[in-house]
């Protein structure tokens, strides 16, 4: 059940359109469910010649306390709350509406029941699933009634009514959500042809702007580049106080562009926090640490992401600590989400920009944190909007896959951390995110993962049981899970004798690949084992590189090297798609 709340200043004027027809025909018997004394004319059931004599009427003892208290009355004095059940609730009946009506003009203190003074309200029914309540805020006693946080008010009364009469219960908010599109705003969106309303357009692309931004200057100008129109406001003194945003093209009747306040598209897109975020985020010219250093081959996106799944994976570790400072690294990871959707493959684009949608809203609540230090995580940002677009294919498309992997857990380890402190709606949209980066991941890894499943079934018998055998031992009810483990654990033991043969001690790295943290929430353990391990061990993320150029130091003989790559070279070239010959040094 939603409340939509509205404040106007033409009574009348409301009820016309309240009784009318609607703007699309949509208002079907129009009817009083309810008022405040119970006696109120109702024009959907007047039976005179002249209904608007009757819609007159019921205007005016609407209005007959604002008239009476004159000048002191509040110009804008219409109270105007939209109530409205969810599509798969059960249709309520006008005696449940009425109840309904009464509950929330009780809630918002506009008349308290067995208050003789309280403000005077009808409510309307024009269609199956909502009403309309209109009051008039003048009491009785000629008073303004005390209205602060109305909003807050309805929705609590709501999710009580909800509960009560057994409808669909949504999740409280904490009053740090972006403010939705009005209904003018989206009626304009589809008669114009545009797919969302340009208040959703231009909160995205703010939020793009300034993912990894180092200065205020480079996210003003990142805006400009995107296309939109920019006014910075200014003080006396010549500093910037805010700024507004028009979409080309979005304009008024008077053919104005209409411009919005960054602090109107969200509450974290105002210009005071903006430079808060980048006080505590990244500067031009900070490094992060760089984790790719065992190939100088690799494409600039590949090493970009490759760094930022480690970075990522040390702030899924603080939001397990279960600290409120880690409330500053959930900024950090939407902008993190934000840069990946941005240089992303199309294939995958979608389902990002659908996940960093979903997550924005679990980067805002009541909590601050107190030193937030983002610096790690927005110049991993900063870092993958500047190397540029990834490939879908090669070594690009490997590491994309890696960090998609990682980037599941931390949300969902976001959505842990909201939970415990009782953030319904953030934590819901947290889970959202992980949903989304789970189909982007499953386009990504699908090449990677399936070479890597061939060539691990392309290895000596022996070594085959050797490399199985250590998984078992380590994750015995992982590997038993399926009715086949051998087959579901196919990439991982290919990955375990990579590992081997680049020198190091597989039960070693895989134990250190289980203790980065907790694995209870991976869908497919195998899978991320495969990607932490790759990554620790500087495998190439693009299993087809790991048979052709084998790491220095490698503790495997060089006959038994060129056997391994005799069996799985017939497997790399059925499968075009896995190798990026761009990005790959000429065979030796």
């Amino acid at each position: 059940m939603v409340p939509k709340i509205r404040r106007g200043s033409r009574t009348h004027g409301l009820l016309v359109y309240l009784y009318g027809p609607g703007k699309r025909d949509e208002h079907t018997d129009a009817h009083l469910v309810g008022s405040w004394d119970g006696f109120a004319p109702d024009p959907g059931r007047d039976t005179s010649p002249d209904p608007k004599v009757t819609l007159a009427r019921l205007s005016a003892a609407l209005d007959l306390r604002v008239k009476q208290a004159g000048t002191t009355a509040p110009a804008q004095h219409v109270w105007h709350c939209s109530v409205r059940t969810d599509p798969g609730d059960r249709h309520l009946t006008d005696a449940e509406w009425n109840t309904v009506a009464r509950r929330l003009v009780h809630a918002v203190n506009l008349a308290p029941e067995g208050d003789p003074d309280g403000c005077r309200w009808v409510a309307v029914r024009h269609a199956d699933d909502h009403i309309h309540i209109l009051a008039t805020m003048v009491r009785g006693d000629l008073r303004r009634p005390r209205m602060n946080y109305d909003f807050r008010k309805a929705q609590a009364e709501c999710r009580s009514i909800e509960k009560e009469m057994g409808l669909r219960q949504l999740r409280p908010g904490d009053g740090t959500g972006a403010k939705s599109p009005t209904s003018a705003e989206r009626f304009k969106a589809e008669r114009t042809g545009r797919p969302e309303a340009p208040r959703e357009s231009l909160r995205e692309a703010v939020r793009q702007a300034l993912a990894g931004a180092a200065t205020e200057e480079e996210f003003f100008t990142r805006l400009r580049e995107a296309g939109l129109r920019v006014k910075i406001r200014n003080a006396p003194s010549g500093d910037a106080i805010g700024y507004n945003v028009a979409l080309p093209g979005d304009r008024n009747r008077e053919g104005s562009p209409i411009w919005y306040p960054g602090s109107k598209l969200a509450p974290d897109l105002s210009l005071p926090k903006i430079r808060r975020r980048l006080a505590g985020g990244t500067a031009e010219g900070t490094t992060h640490p760089v984790t790719t250093s065992g190939r100088t081959d690799w494409s600039p996106p590949a090493r970009e992401r490759r760094s930022a799944t480690g970075i990522a994976e040390r702030a899924a570790t603080l939001l397990d600590s279960d600290d409120d400072e880690a409330a500053a690294q959930l900024v950090g990871i939407g902008e993190l989400l934000d840069a990946v959707t941005q240089t992303s493959p199309a294939a995958t684009r979608a389902e990002l920009a659908a996940a960093a949608r979903s997550f924005e809203r679990a980067t805002r609540s009541h909590i601050r944190a107190q030193h937030a230090d983002t610096r790690a995580v927005r110049s991993a940002a900063r870092g993958i909007i500047r190397a540029g677009s990834a490939l879908g294919r090669g070594e690009d498309g490997g590491t994309t896959a890696m960090l998609l992997s990682t980037l599941i857990l931390v949300t969902l380890a976001a959505a842990r951390w909201h939970s415990a402190r009782g953030h319904t709606q953030q934590a819901h949209a947290s889970r959202q995110a992980a949903e989304h980066l789970r189909a982007a991941y499953h386009q990504a890894a699908a090449t990677p993962m399936q070479a890597l499943r061939d060539q691990g079934r392309a290895l000596p018998a022996a070594e085959r049981r050797t490399h199985q055998a250590t998984i078992r031992a380590a994750l015995p009810e992982t590997a038993m899970r399926s009715g086949s483990p051998s087959r579901k654990t196919d990439a991982l033991t290919a990955t375990l004798a990579q590992v081997e043969q680049a020198g190091h001690d597989p039960k070693s790295l895989l134990q250190q690949a289980i203790d980065t943290r907790e694995l209870d929430t991976a869908e497919d353990v195998n899978d991320v084992l495969v990607w932490r391990l790759r990554r620790l061990a500087q495998l190439p993320a693009h299993p087809g590189e790991a048979t052709r150029q084998p790491q220095a130091g490698a503790s495997q003989p060089k006959a038994r090297a060129h056997r391994t790559n005799n069996r799985t070279a017939p497997t790399a070239a059925a499968r075009p798609a896995v190798s990026a010959p761009r990005n790959h040094p000429p065979r030796r």
